[in-house]
């Protein structure tokens, strides 16, 4: 393949940028713009040893850099690779990259060079996704998962569940195929346990999907309740600063205010709505429509419910309209004098926590309570969770042709058809983890790389 090049550095001034040249040409092009102070041309060089010197153009010294060389297949990529250090000015860092061009190479597009490791065996296609997510990462625990899925977590799960579907091919196969042989019979009991047995390995690794996808994505969560119980003052308080409007004035907000916060391990993807109230305004009402809107695609509620005013008709109408839903209580300005009926707010939600958003008291006790409810149920990271939408349609066709089997085996259907539905199975499996995926698919993924990487 042709050496592709890219500035692997943000582009913004810096203390440095790095430069990235991959391919089979990658040394010799470097040979041509860099001249270091030593005896040895990079394509001279041994893998992983660096070099100080000057890139030049012709007589023209144009910066310092230093050049680290990497020599396949013991790269990133899996081929000889070549990184330039100079300067970090956005103008130096861009003159050289053209000159890079300029002797050969081609510009990388997003994601080739992670892309070119998968084509090259460096990693599965699990493994290349999860660089992204490692990049992305806003905190420990997402970091944590996704470097154990880019350590191969999630090639191991799948591999595993893939490796019990081809042991029952397998077994089909050979009683089919060889009947003269003295090869068991395949009995629709013993059958039936190993489906058993796969499918309770797809459940399991169908349900760490959604705690990934919230490390990931963080939480859709409206925060709701009458005008001036302090929706707003929350919404401030958890982002930092002022965010939403805040005033005495009933109404004040009609519109929906959206913005993320990070409150320990959890992304909320936040949303102050408009108060749920009776109103002749007709701008109010609609933001009030739009409340309930956002209530039902929400994945969480935060109901919030003035300390120092009696439960009045529309919180007795929205503890009714949510109840069932996944709703963390919040009693607001537990500072002040407590007239609020605690004690039926404790009835119908499962979760409640009394704060004080102006003053910032009892936001732990909200972060604990997340946590409670959504990462308590911790997946090892080691054991490899589901990170992606795309990996997801992957598990969940390939559960579906097991389900399809085990049901096929149930209704005495010939075994030919079973060997069909678990074989669309493993074929599944392994374009998740890239052993055959389509050149369309492999495209897509790298397409939503940054370029560079």
């Amino acid at each position: 393949m042709s050496a592709i090049a890219a500035i692997a550095t943000p582009d913004a001034p810096g203390g440095i940028s790095v430069i990235r040249i991959s391919g089979e040409d990658a040394l010799k092009i470097a040979s041509l713009i860099f001249k270091g102070a030593g005896d040895k041309s990079p394509e001279e060089m041994e893998g992983y040893t660096c070099a100080y010197g000057y890139v030049t153009d012709g007589d023209e010294r144009i910066d310092d850099a230093v050049l680290t060389v990497f020599r396949a297949p013991k790269s990133y990529t899996g081929e000889n690779c070549a990184e330039i250090s100079c300067h970090g000015g956005r103008y130096i860092t861009k003159k050289i990259l053209r000159l890079i061009l300029k002797k050969g190479a081609v510009l990388a597009g997003p994601g080739e060079f992670t892309k070119r490791a998968f084509l090259n065996g460096k990693m599965s296609l699990t493994q290349a996704e999860a660089v992204m997510d490692v990049i992305s990462s806003s905190g420990e625990r997402e970091l944590r998962y996704a470097n154990a899925v880019r350590e191969g977590a999630v090639f191991r799960r799948i591999n595993a569940i893939k490796e019990k579907i081809i042991k029952i091919l397998g077994d089909l196969a050979a009683w089919a195929d060889f009947p003269e042989e003295d090869i068991p019979e395949v009995s629709p009991e013993a059958l039936g346990k190993e489906l058993d047995e796969v499918l309770t390995l797809f459940r399991k690794t169908a349900e760490t999907y959604d705690y990934g996808r919230i490390l990931r994505e963080g939480i859709n969560t409206v925060i709701a309740g009458k005008p001036n119980v302090g929706k707003s003052t929350l919404m401030n308080c958890l982002s930092g600063f002022q965010r939403s409007i805040v005033t005495d004035i009933a109404g004040t907000t009609r519109d929906v205010v959206e913005e993320s916060v990070k409150l320990g391990d959890i992304t909320l993807r936040l949303s102050d709505t408009a108060g749920i109230r009776e109103t002749e305004d007709v701008i109010e009402s609609i933001g009030v429509d739009i409340a309930y809107k956002k209530i039902d695609e929400a994945e969480l509620i935060l109901a919030v419910f003035d300390n120092t005013v009696p439960l009045e008709k529309k919180d007795y109408e929205l503890i009714d309209y949510i109840r069932d839903r996944k709703t963390i209580a919040v009693i607001n300005k537990s500072d002040g004098k407590t007239l609020v009926n605690k004690e039926y707010i404790k009835e119908n939600f499962k979760h409640v926590v009394e704060i004080s958003a102006l003053n910032d008291s009892g936001i732990n006790e909200l972060k604990d309570c997340l946590e409670d409810m959504f990462l308590k149920e911790e997946t090892e990271a080691d054991a490899g969770i589901i990170a992606n939408e795309r990996q997801m349609e992957c598990l969940e066709s390939a559960m579906q042709n097991a389900k399809e089997a085990k049901y096929a085996l149930e209704n005495g259907e010939l075994l030919d058809a079973i060997t069909v539905l678990l074989d669309s199975a493993a074929s599944k499996l392994m374009e998740l983890t890239g052993e055959s995926a389509s050149e369309t698919v492999i495209n897509n993924v790298f397409s939503r790389f940054c370029v560079g990487k």
